[in-house]
């Protein structure tokens, strides 16, 4: 059997720059030279577990058909899925200090309490989550409201974890011990204990598989869209696309959050800076 520095030499220059082109094609990934290091590792244990000969018998096998298990398998495996809950909390602190109060108030005058989100990038679904838990404190538990959030993802591994909607204690530390408390059931005291959100939670979130690049399956409008650390790892131009397509999903006035190590500085997007990562839909 090859060992993992076998596996990543025998990945060539040529193999990972033919993968970088499909790859950006079909989702907007950029695997610029620099995370080259990075995709060989995780490609490597891909080629091992599926017992491929080589490299570009795995190549091959899983590029024939982008359409395939085998190919959202690679995407998945050289995605990143960091994330947290709260994490970022400054936009939590607006929703709750400004945007929300404000949005309230004016849907309660018009008769029309209905509020539409979308996580973009929800990874394993704490974000998403979150964003539930914010949105029915601010309604002080829903009632009278309309609340859904839509929360997507490119990958099917993560999105499974986010629909169970189970963390243990650990990742479930960060929520706030109040909402914890509220919105989720423990599963015991040890440090191993899983925190499962409770049904009416959960009932909020539509988790669904979304590839940002192809045709939207929705028409919005949003009141707000969080996309938090996904563009990092587009280039510009497909920033620049992606950008004015969440402002055709904004209501007027809606907000759209990036992530704090993302600069919108430089593309051309109609959108009116409120504070840094924060833009209205003018």
């Amino acid at each position: 059997m090859q060992t993992t520095i076998d596996i990543e030499a025998e990945l060539s220059e040529k193999d990972l720059a033919e993968l970088a082109t499909l790859v950006h094609a079909h989702c907007g990934i950029d695997l610029r030279e620099g995370k080259r290091d990075l995709v060989r590792a995780r490609l490597a244990k891909q080629i091992r577990v599926g017992k491929f000969s080589t490299p570009q018998e795995y190549l091959r096998h899983v590029t024939a058909d982008t359409g395939s298990a085998d190919f959202r398998g690679l995407i998945d495996a050289i995605s990143t899925n960091l994330t947290s809950f709260f994490r970022e909390s400054t936009h939590f602190d607006y929703l709750n200090a400004s945007y929300l109060p404000a949005l309230m108030r004016s849907k309660t005058r018009t008769g029309q309490k209905v509020i539409r989100a979308w996580c973009a990038g929800c990874s394993t679904g704490e974000e998403a989550y979150s964003l539930a838990m914010t949105l029915l404190d601010a309604t002080e538990g829903g009632a009278g409201w309309d609340i859904k959030l839509l929360a997507s993802d490119i990958s099917m591994r993560v999105l499974d974890v986010a629909r169970q909607g189970s963390y243990d204690s650990e990742r479930a530390q960060a929520i706030p011990a109040g909402m914890r408390g509220k919105y989720f059931a423990c599963g015991g005291d040890s440090d191993e204990a899983c925190h499962e959100a409770l049904p009416h939670l959960k009932e909020m979130i539509a988790f669904r598989y979304l590839n940002l690049m192809e045709k939207w399956p929705f028409a919005g409008p949003f009141d707000f869209i969080f996309c938090r650390n996904v563009m990092i790892y587009f280039d510009a131009p497909t920033q620049e696309r992606l950008i004015k397509r969440f402002k055709t999903m904004l209501t007027p006035g809606g907000l759209l959050f990036t992530g704090h190590s993302e600069s919108l500085s430089g593309i051309n997007h109609g959108l009116e800076h409120v504070q840094p990562t924060i833009y209205r839909n003018i």
